[in-house]
């Protein structure tokens, strides 16, 4: 089989704007509050969390655009993760994506508030009969837990805290690992587990897609620390060299370049293994994986 992985990202990246699309176009807030919102959400983005989430469904169910709503929800979390992390109180970023930030071009308090809206905004539409695409409650309710336990205080948010709490501080490899699990690889574990509860995977084969998740959110921000190092700003959309300036508990600060890289390599050998059970069904699993370690931006 000769899988196109960029063909799969391209048709799901366009499935989920334009859902996203219709969304927030009959959405009723305070105008200042909603642009915010909508502003960071369409301003560009891979999509790989709501992807990874349909990949996931995929293996057990036909069509991926089955739980848009689950994957919609997903980006909004992902990019009220990023509206917070770029404000003058956390990373202080000017741009994001290519683009000013958010609150850049809205204020810091009118950036809180979007990231706010679309965290809640979230919950709301998984929660909502209506608009949750038909769903039954108790998967509702599953993909609710994942999502919740993914964003919170013991994934997301706490490895966000960690990292605030290591900046300009010497701290060992453990921390690094901490932060890595929680900031990045908690929400990108869950976006794969949603995907799998909703195709109702057995319990072994949800277990296996939970360590594939951890081990490609993991390597996600090994490269990600990489590339903070390495990158450009132009092509990473964003400021490169930014973790250095903050003294930040990145794995290239702990363990060099050079292991970082044999670490992510690892890291995304071990995913596509676990993958083997799965055949062909998992192929744009394993494509995502691969492009995560050759990734530039």
């Amino acid at each position: 089989m000769n899988f196109d992985v960029k063909t799969y990202l391209k048709l799901r990246k366009t499935w989920v704007n334009e859902a996203l699309t219709g969304i927030f176009s009959a959405r009723k807030a305070p105008e200042p509050l909603f642009e915010a919102m909508r502003y960071s959400l369409m301003a560009g983005g891979k999509r790989i969390r709501p992807i990874l989430m349909m990949a996931a469904y995929e293996i057990f169910r036909e069509n991926g655009r089955d739980i848009l709503p689950f994957a919609c929800a997903m980006e909004m979390v992902h990019t009220y993760s990023l509206i917070h992390d770029d404000l003058p109180a956390m990373d202080d970023d000017d741009l994001r994506r290519g683009m000013p930030t958010c609150h850049k071009v809205y204020g810091d308090a009118m950036a809180i508030l979007a990231g706010d809206g679309l965290l809640t905004e979230a919950f709301h539409l998984i929660s909502d009969d209506a608009r949750a695409g038909g769903w039954p409650a108790d998967a509702r309710l599953a993909a609710l837990r994942e999502l919740a336990a993914g964003a919170g205080v013991d994934g997301m948010v706490g490895g966000q805290a960690m990292d605030i709490l290591s900046e300009h501080k010497e701290v060992g490899i453990e921390t690094v690992r901490f932060i890595h699990a929680r900031k990045t690889a908690a929400l990108i574990r869950a976006a794969v587990r949603m995907g799998a509860l909703l195709g109702n995977a057995p319990d072994n084969d949800l277990t296996a897609l939970t360590r594939y998740g951890e081990a490609i959110g993991t390597a996600f921000q090994i490269v990600d620390d990489v590339l903070d190092v390495e990158g450009d700003t132009e092509l990473l959309g964003k400021a490169a060299g930014a973790d250095d300036k903050l003294e930040k508990a990145t794995y290239p600060h702990v363990a060099g370049l050079a292991e970082s890289k044999r670490e992510a390599a690892r890291l995304i050998k071990q995913a596509k293994e676990v993958l083997g059970p799965f055949g062909e069904k998992a192929e744009p699993l394993k494509g995502i994986a691969e492009l995560i370690l050759e990734r530039n931006t």
